[in-house]
């Protein structure tokens, strides 16, 4: 497995499709299976429920993905990086790259989406930087970090270069990725 950590806005679900296609794997965006299962956004899970009974969902669904047989390129949300027990279930099943990406490129690719619910209408810098800066030793855990301000395909083959670097002897399943 390969888990894609990184805060909002920094590509994970566009790359992880790019990258699963050049892995020859399947693609899971673990924020689209969550959605699925409580049956309804994380942005209105978060505004009925809170982020704590979210949080217990999301762990939930990340073991459920890790048991599975089939390797996979799993965009993990943002947040995964918060919980001890995430990490322990990636890194007991795969490997974790982080992408990044400067903060004027998450404040573009996130102005117009009402589906964060941390910045809950607050899009500005100072809120984008605290949040980073809350996370940055959870993001600095993962096994590589990938700076994804470029282009989609280009990011989703420095991700693909740092997991091949990474697990050398599993390779791809195909043979022209």
């Amino acid at each position: 497995m390969l888990f894609l950590v990184g805060f909002m806005g920094t590509g994970k679900s566009c790359v992880g499709a790019a990258a699963a296609r050049l892995l020859g794997r399947e693609f899971i965006d673990l924020d689209a299976r969550i959605e699925a299962s409580l049956g309804m956004t994380i942005a209105e899970w978060f505004s009925t429920r809170g982020e704590a009974p979210f949080r217990v969902a999301e762990t939930s669904a990340l073991e459920e993905v890790a048991k599975q047989a089939v390797p996979a390129v799993v965009a993990c949300g943002g947040g995964v990086v918060l919980a001890d027990r995430n990490w322990e279930i990636m890194r007991a099943s795969g490997l974790v790259v982080c992408l990044t990406a400067p903060v004027e490129v998450i404040m573009e690719r996130t102005r117009h989406d009402a589906s964060r619910p941390l910045l809950a209408g607050q899009l500005d810098r100072s809120r984008v930087e605290a949040l980073l800066a809350e996370r940055a030793e959870r993001y600095a855990m993962a096994d590589a970090t990938v700076e994804s301000p470029g282009g989609l395909e280009a990011t989703a083959q420095l991700v693909c270069d740092a997991y091949r670097r990474l697990q050398p002897h599993e390779g791809d399943v195909r043979a022209d990725g």
